[in-house]
């Protein structure tokens, strides 16, 4: 009884309020609203929107004027291909065809002059976009900026210690960041257009440039640099980094100078091209090196190096006629007499002719592949023999990267951004068709249980306790490594 008059209770309760809703004409929506509880926006840094940074555009007048101008105040459109931004005297000549133009222009048109601080807007505009990279110039100089995107003419990102943010710089249109971008590759005699709307080139200073133009680049065209320090790292900058041990930095010298064949691995901005160049400078300044990139990057401090460099094909030919791709440099490379080849990095069928110099003689060759462990290291090396049309095999080419690679060296970047060498793996042999990986040298951090490194910052490059299996290849080139560099399982190890 007590429930059935509750519910009728409940009931006149809910028509009361019915009738009372009606007569103040108030909508449901209307008392939700009233009634909802009030969020209290929770201030967190993940959540927090990215904020536009202020664009620093130039007025109309001189956007119109810069572009109009600079293409006159040169003789010709390669003239200041080799001139340089910072070089005073060809900046005094760009300056006063500028004044010359410009005073031209304002008698014909009084409507053209422009009071001196414009004027000097305009002038260094111009000097940005003849002598050097338009509206990302500012950023080339900048020491710590170490990585430039162009998604466009309106954004622009860079990356400073690490951080990549939007910057205020922006180009004018689409046609300037073409301008850039042509100045970029014409004194590399390098075609950028609808027939060749992907460039890879560098800057004068050996900093890597990839171009993507329209049709492909849907927002305009995207200009990535990846900057490198001015000052040539060392093994001991990498230590200090903490990119790896001492005892690590000892072993790695050790095994360039006792000539074993090893490939950096690692993924894309992991520091593979960083790590190849230090190791490089332990190869002896007696011996002659050869270099194959396909844009060049490495900085070797020896005197007796041959720099190659991937050729593209000849403008309105064929499509074939003057190209020279890394395949067709490794396998020139041979008849150089190299004591070492530094490919810089293996992406195609040259992986093969890599692994056969490696096999025939040229010992103590170095390289990079983009992979993710140095297991996945052994199937893209199968994977990019294969792209070279040779019909071998798995086993075979599984055969030859065996007997060719002594050493992987594995370089990640870390969830907290810090690049490391986070494997070092001896290829030891194979058991029945598959290749036997032993690690000398593990990433670890506190705690880290599961197989392989750890991708959290705050760890350290162990020894595995398993010593190489090319240990007595050192003693004959006069190194004689501490036992505990390898562990405790390396404490019986006496030399």
């Amino acid at each position: 009884m007590a429930s059935f008059l509750q519910r009728k209770l409940n009931e006149q309760v809910q028509r009361e309020a019915q009738r009372e809703l009606q007569s103040r004409s108030v909508s449901i929506e209307e008392l939700e609203e009233e009634t909802a509880p009030v969020a209290v926006p929770v201030a967190t840094t993940e959540d927090e929107p990215e904020v536009e940074p202020n664009k620093s555009h130039l007025s109309s007048k001189l956007t119109m004027l810069r572009k109009a101008l600079r293409a006159k105040v040169l003789r010709s459109p390669d003239e200041a291909d080799q001139w340089h931004r910072g070089d005073a005297d060809k900046e005094r000549i760009i300056a006063d065809r500028l004044k010359a133009l410009f005073r031209q222009m304002a008698q014909e048109n009084p409507q053209m002059a422009l009071p001196p601080n414009e004027f000097e807007l305009l002038k260094e505009a111009i000097l940005d976009d003849v002598l050097g990279f338009g509206a990302i110039d500012p950023l080339v100089r900048d020491k710590s900026c170490s990585e430039i995107m162009v998604n466009g003419a309106d954004m622009i990102y860079a990356e400073h210690r690490g951080k990549l943010t939007e910057s205020e710089f922006v180009f004018d249109d689409e046609e300037h960041v073409l301008w850039t971008a042509q100045r970029i590759v014409r004194p590399l005699q390098r075609q950028l257009d609808r027939a060749n709307p992907m460039v890879d080139a560098r800057l004068p200073d050996g900093s890597r440039v990839h171009i993507v133009s329209q049709p492909s680049a849907l927002n305009g065209t995207t200009i990535t640099i990846r900057k490198f320090p001015e000052k040539r790292l060392t093994i001991d900058d990498l230590v200090n980094f903490g990119s790896l041990t001492r005892e690590t930095a000892d072993f790695l010298e050790a095994c360039v100078v006792a000539r074993l064949n090893m490939v950096v691995s690692g993924g894309t901005g992991s520091g593979k091209t960083t790590l190849l160049n230090v190791l490089s400078s332990f190869i002896p300044s007696s011996e002659r090196i050869v270099t194959i990139e396909d844009s060049a990057e490495l900085q070797l401090s020896q005197r007796h190096v041959v720099r190659l460099e991937t050729a593209p094909p000849m403008p309105n030919g064929d499509g074939k006629t003057g190209s020279l791709a890394i395949r067709d440099l490794v396998r020139g490379s041979l008849r150089m007499r190299p004591d070492r080849i530094v490919v810089g990095e293996c992406r195609s069928g040259e992986a093969l002719d890599m692994l056969q110099a490696m096999n025939t003689g040229h010992d103590g060759s170095l390289t990079t592949v983009h992979s993710n462990s140095p297991r996945d290291c052994i199937a893209r090396l199968e994977t990019l023999c294969l792209m070279a049309g040779m019909d071998l095999p798995v086993f075979v080419i599984r055969r030859q990267i065996v007997s060719a690679v002594n050493l992987i060296i594995q370089q990640a970047r870390l969830r907290d951004g810090s690049r490391k060498v986070v494997q070092v793996t001896e290829v030891q042999g194979m058991e029945g068709e598959q290749v036997v990986l032993q690690d000398v040298f593990v990433y670890k951090t506190p705690g880290h249980q599961g197989q392989g490194y750890s991708h959290e910052g705050g760890g350290k490059l162990e020894p595995t306790g398993m010593r190489p299996k090319f240990l007595d290849r050192f003693e004959q080139y006069g190194f004689r490594l501490n036992s505990r560099i390898f562990g405790s399982a390396g404490n019986n190890f006496t030399r």
